[in-house]
């Protein structure tokens, strides 16, 4: 049982985007701020923290690096999902100005989410462990040759000003976040559509990811996220990441994951969990009306 009044560990300063995805997911409970991603796990599987909200990809940006290579190992299981409007701000010590500004610190995920920005205004980047700390290293330089990008919040936390707003070169900048917890959730079918989380490895066998996927084509299950990573210094073993609509109690994706199993190794399930109102409305909103 999660004990509700528990912190919610996540990486990063106080007032980065994965503070305000906590705040936004669970009003009023308390987050706490961690160096890495291993240590935001670790204060969840040791107690510290009742869940973990993980950054997983970005709609500009694409993955979280590393990311992938960290969730099968953390001990902990995926318990739902949240998509977050990322709004950058450029932020810089009191006054400083757009003429004074030389360089912006920030995460390498925001850096690239506002490239466009930056190299229209010959600003150089350096890359910083997230937009928050950023945006606290700024405050204490107090350069005016120094700026963060970072939240709106970490403006109001660090004493900074606000010399651009919303720069990201995306209109619909949005990330997802994993929620992370020690217990799986095992949602009942009934309880609505499902997302499921699974890693797994190939055999070394001619066409064997196309044998293995070949289920849930012929079973009609919608594979909404697929990728892969090297995880050998050989370079011969590759995993792959995979996110499917369905639950794995329903026959087709009961069938779909059997066949799976038979052309591939590991087939680790890493939660089951209910699908964001923002997946199901997108997908809504693509339907054309015959």
């Amino acid at each position: 049982m999660i004990d509700a009044n528990s912190p919610i560990a996540f990486q990063g300063a106080a007032g980065a985007n994965s503070d305000m995805a906590c705040h936004a997911v669970f009003p009023g409970r308390a987050s706490l701020p961690c160096r890495t991603f291993e240590e935001t796990f670790e204060a969840v599987y040791s107690g510290r923290a009742g869940l973990a909200m993980i950054p997983i990809e970005n709609s500009s940006a694409g993955r979280v690096a590393d990311i992938h290579h960290l969730l099968p190992e953390s001990g902990l299981h995926i318990i739902g999902e949240y998509f977050h409007p990322v709004r950058h701000q450029l932020l810089a010590p009191k006054g400083a100005s757009l003429e004074t500004l030389k360089a912006v610190r920030s995460h390498e995920q925001a850096v690239a989410q506002c490239k466009r920005f930056l190299r229209q205004r010959g600003l150089q980047s350096l890359i910083h462990a997230d937009t928050a700390a950023a945006a606290r290293e700024v405050a204490e330089l107090n350069d005016p040759s120094q700026g963060a990008i970072a939240s709106a919040l970490a403006a109001e936390i660090y004493d900074l000003d606000i010399l651009a707003t919303d720069i990201e070169d995306a209109e619909q900048n949005t990330t997802r976040f994993l929620v992370m917890a020690p217990e799986p959730l095992d949602p009942e079918m009934s309880d609505g559509p499902a997302i499921t989380t699974f890693v797994f490895r190939v055999r070394s066998v001619p066409a064997a990811l196309y044998k293995a996927l070949g289920g849930f084509a012929t079973n009609g299950v919608n594979i909404t996220k697929l990728e892969s990573y090297i995880i050998d210094s050989a370079f011969t073993v590759a995993q792959f990441y995979a996110d499917i609509e369905g639950h794995p109690e329903d026959r087709l994706v009961r069938l779909a994951l059997e066949e799976l199993g038979f052309f591939s190794r590991e087939v680790k399930i890493l939660g089951v969990y209910p699908a964001s109102p923002f997946r199901l409305e997108k997908e809504k909103a693509l339907r054309v009306p015959c």
